[in-house]
């Protein structure tokens, strides 16, 4: 058996100059074809009528009320899910308890789940043959097909992006910092405020960013729990589906435009949240503000 000469690398799969070329080739055709493309047609469909169509499209009532309904679940969703991936990385990642393997399989169901199959599971359990839907009915409170299961149909689907990107980074940190503040007196919110929260505030970030395009993006769930009531219950990409089943192909991409803008402002945050470092960049350590100085404890 040969050995590699001695201040010389092994040879790696795809150093060759060819084999470099054709890769990246392909990535860049496909990538055209299936991400590239799309965006392209939208805007191009989008106006392709005059820009008075697309004015009037977007200046409707009903888009515009889409719009609004899109950013109001999303105002509320996105705080949510964000309190409860911080609170669940944070009792992952710190603490030892029971069930923690429990709960993180509780965590990653939204993603295994169908978000069709999601939205059908709260019929059975909020609407007027479910579990509480009599009840709910009895005092005159309406979940199914209004604002609220929108919320809740959009927070189960978003549940887990926050929480995804920050417990393999708070796994990595280690409680160190955490406990060395602790030893020292600090409360458990001056310990995360003052500790926790700047070691991790660009994976926080990261995941903010990604929860809130999914939650403007979703539509299966949405779909089943709204009703699809026309400038009532209807979100942005549901409104986009009527608009081109009512053959209004135009004004249909003229609303997936704001959705395209939507998606290239959240790639673009994305790539600058990884450049300042989205928790991944390693700077040098700093003692921990609670931790005093030498100077400090000597006067």
């Amino acid at each position: 058996m040969s050995a590699t000469p001695r201040g010389r690398k092994p040879p790696r799969v795809g150093d060759g100059p060819l084999f470099r070329r054709l890769l990246i080739g392909i990535v860049l055709i496909v990538g055209a074809f299936l991400i590239l493309a799309p965006l392209l047609i939208i805007g191009v469909e989008a106006f392709s009528k005059g820009w008075q169509v697309y004015r009037d499209t977007i200046a409707h009532p009903d888009t515009l009320h889409a719009i609004g309904l899109t950013v109001l679940t999303a105002l509320v969703a996105v705080p949510v899910n964000t309190a409860f991936g911080v609170a669940a990385a944070w009792s992952i990642t710190k603490f030892d308890f029971r069930g923690k393997r429990f709960l993180l399989v509780v965590i990653e169901i939204p993603f295994s789940v169908s978000p069709i199959v999601a939205g059908v599971a709260y019929l059975f359990v909020y609407g007027l043959q479910g579990i509480f839907g009599p009840t709910l009915d009895d005092y005159g409170v309406k979940i199914l097909f209004a604002i609220p299961g929108i919320i809740l149909a959009s927070m189960f689907v978003t549940a887990p992006f926050v929480a995804r990107e920050l417990i393999p980074l708070m796994q990595a940190q280690g409680r160190d910092l955490e406990e060395a503040a602790t030893s020292l007196g600090a409360s458990g919110w001056r310990t995360f405020f003052s500790v926790t929260l700047p070691n991790i505030k660009w994976a926080l970030l990261y995941g903010v960013v990604l929860c809130n395009a999914r939650v403007m993006g979703e539509f299966g769930a949405v779909s089943v729990v709204s009703g699809n009531i026309r400038g009532q219950t209807n979100t942005l990409p549901l409104h986009i589906e009527l608009l081109y089943h009512d053959y209004q192909a135009a004004g249909a991409f003229a609303a997936s435009s704001i959705l395209a803008l939507i998606a290239v402002f959240t790639i673009i945050a994305k790539v600058a949240l990884e450049r300042q470092g989205a928790g991944r960049v390693r700077r040098p350590a700093t003692r921990p503000a609670l931790v005093a100085s030498p100077a400090e404890k000597t006067s």
